[in-house]
């Protein structure tokens, strides 16, 4: 096996080492993040690290980067207290990329991106039209995390909408059939496919296929 050591890790070309870090834990999830300035500006970006943190209350984190340069999506959010979260699906991965580019805060990604925003049930934030499962989040809390200056940022989940062939009736979502993407690093887009469900595991209790 090749092997590194932290030493050699710090010591790597910095585009090398941020593909290798970024990729060497698997998967992550792929969402775009749409919000508004309080300019009336709306902002749509990709991000991969949004994460679930409780369903009771529903709750999610999203990891923001060092603020020692603009970070739209992040300000909106603290300006505005809400935005919304939506999936990727195969169809628009081009699109979901270009969203990453660095437009000035007078620009819409929207426009740039050839996506389009759609608003629901009177919530302030956009939508990603296209997406199949979308989020309406309210921020709650943040907590920097100071070994590297990122900041964590918790909102809760007051919206979900969502196709309903993808729903199960035990409320497990079919992410294969609504063509949810996956991200690897920082610019690879892969499409899961699902091997199997299990039960709930139990001390000396079979592990048996719940797949249906």
């Amino acid at each position: 096996m090749t092997y590194y050591n932290q030493q050699e890790l710090i010591k790597l070309d910095k585009l090398f080492r941020g593909n290798l870090i970024n990729s060497c834990t698997g998967y992550k999830s792929a969402n775009l993040i749409a919000t508004k300035s309080v300019a009336g500006i709306e902002n749509v970006a990709v991000f991969n690290s949004v994460s679930h943190i409780g369903s009771n209350p529903p709750i999610l984190s999203i990891l923001f980067r060092p603020t020692t340069v603009s970070r739209n999506t992040y300000t909106n959010i603290k300006d505005t207290g809400i935005f919304s979260i939506n999936s990727i699906s195969e169809d628009f991965i081009k699109q979901a990329h270009h969203t990453a580019a660095k437009y000035d805060d007078t620009i819409s990604e929207f426009d740039k991106s050839n996506l389009t925003q759609e608003y629901r049930d009177g919530f302030e934030a956009p939508f990603v039209q296209n997406s199949i499962i979308q989020l309406g989040c309210r921020y709650l809390n943040e907590y920097v995390i100071k070994e590297n200056d990122t900041i964590l940022v918790l909102g809760s989940i007051e919206h979900l909408y969502l196709k309903e062939n993808i729903i199960l009736e035990d409320g497990w979502l079919d992410l294969e059939k609504a063509n949810s993407i996956a991200i690897t690093g920082l610019d690879a887009y892969s499409k899961p496919k699902l091997i199997d469900r299990f039960n709930y595991a139990r001390p000396e209790q079979e592990v048996k296929s719940i797949k249906k």
